[in-house]
């Protein structure tokens, strides 16, 4: 992976890891359902900004880079990449 933002991207991952091992010590505290909840929604959403920013990535350097190239081969193989990814999140 050559993502531009990395480094972003990797101390976003260790701040969600951080919420996450927060989480667990409220559970095991014995926190409020709700006050728990809130932070696995929380955790979720971040998660989902990161794949959100790396599949922006893929598309603007992975996919228009075969596009570019006029590798009709690497673009199928680009596109049935992705329809796997969509397959695999549908499930």
């Amino acid at each position: 992976m050559e993502h531009p933002d990395r480094t972003k991207l990797l101390n976003r991952l260790n701040r969600i890891e951080g919420q996450v091992r927060g989480i667990t010590r409220m559970l095991q505290e014995g926190r409020y359902c709700i006050d728990v909840l809130t932070q696995l929604q929380a955790a979720r959403a971040a998660l989902l900004r990161v794949e959100t920013e790396m599949l922006k990535d893929h598309l603007s350097h992975c996919i228009e880079g075969a596009i570019v190239s006029g590798d009709q081969a690497q673009q199928r193989e680009k596109a049935a990449e992705l329809v796997q990814l969509i397959e695999r999140g549908a499930r």
